[in-house]
């Protein structure tokens, strides 16, 4: 998302060295179009892939869950998970032979933009055109299930759409707004609701067979890894919505747009009913969902979710 100058370059280096500690060479490519970089790994052509989250699903349906709709609503949830993802109980989970995902990190609230400050309820998005990733069916589905006009895009052009005008609204992560020049289409009226329909995160995606030719005790290191990250972890993540926060922060006032406390229930329950219906179609995955709503439950025990069955 930011290349060499970015957060996942730092982490990946990171990476690089403790592979190193086990002779492991890494050689880091960056590329500017994350379907490519799938692309490659899924033929063979790395060892491993850092991508969205959302792109990651295809290798793994229960962590590529992790972004559901309404899944995570804060950072604090988002904190608890990923701490919870470390517990061992939980690594087979991880795992769709040959992949495995090993490692997510924070990117982000996805909060809904407008060119138009007047859609300031679901319902006022009806007809209106909203971008959504064209490999991702899940999103047009819950696009058309509020009646709204889904345009296929993707993250290279996304932004594009929405500054020239060929879609009105958008969903994305604050640390994108300087990087795709988003004050051009929001322009004079248009504003971010602060409410985040999800947490966006990348993920670090390996091809174990092609690893274990090169490191047998694979699972070993795994799981020696995932001691130290437990150990830093909560300043790893400090650091990470630290730059999250100065994102958030950097964007002018005026853009940021409160949603009617009236329709807030109202609207986490929209998602709540797109979510499980994503489950049952196929799209999430039920295990992870079940975990999701224990976080979101710790968190705010008195939702009114935590006393329905569902997920």
């Amino acid at each position: 998302m930011q290349g060499k100058n970015g957060d996942f370059y730092s982490r990946a280096k990171d990476l690089a060295l403790i592979a190193r500690r086990w002779n492991v060479i890494a050689d880091i490519k960056v590329f500017s179009d994350e379907r490519v970089a799938a692309e490659h790994f899924k033929a063979g052509q790395c060892d491993a892939a850092g991508i969205s989250t959302m792109r990651a699903r295809q290798f793994n349906l229960f962590m590529g869950s992790i972004e559901a709709v309404g899944g995570i609503t804060s950072y604090e949830q988002l904190r608890l998970l990923l701490r919870t993802l470390l517990e061992p109980k939980l690594i087979p989970l991880t795992i769709t032979e040959p992949y495995q995902i090993v490692g997510v990190m924070p990117v982000g609230g996805m909060y809904v933009h407008v060119r138009d400050r007047a859609i300031n309820s679901i319902e006022k998005a009806a007809g209106k055109k909203i971008a959504v990733l064209d490999w991702d069916k899940s999103q047009a589905e819950i696009v058309q299930r509020i009646g709204a006009q889904p345009v296929a895009s993707d993250l290279s052009n996304f932004a594009g759409k929405f500054n020239n005008g060929q879609v009105d609204i958008i969903v994305a992560p604050a640390l994108v707004y300087r990087a795709f020049e988003l004050e051009r289409g929001l322009g004079d009226r248009g504003g971010i609701y602060r409410f985040p329909l999800t947490q966006m995160t990348g993920s670090l995606v390996i091809n174990r067979e092609r690893i274990k030719k090169k490191l047998p005790d694979l699972d070993e290191k795994l799981m020696a890894f995932r001691e130290i990250a437990s150990q830093f972890m909560d300043q790893m993540l400090t650091q990470v919505y630290a730059t999250i926060d100065k994102a958030e922060a950097d964007i002018p006032a005026k853009y940021w747009l409160n949603v009617n406390p009236q329709d807030e229930e109202h609207y986490w329950q929209l998602l709540r009913d797109a979510r499980i219906a994503m489950t049952k179609q196929g799209y999430y995955d039920p295990k992870m969902m079940s975990l999701l709503k224990r976080i979101r439950c710790k968190t705010k025990i008195e939702s009114a979710e935590c006393t329905q069955g569902g997920e």
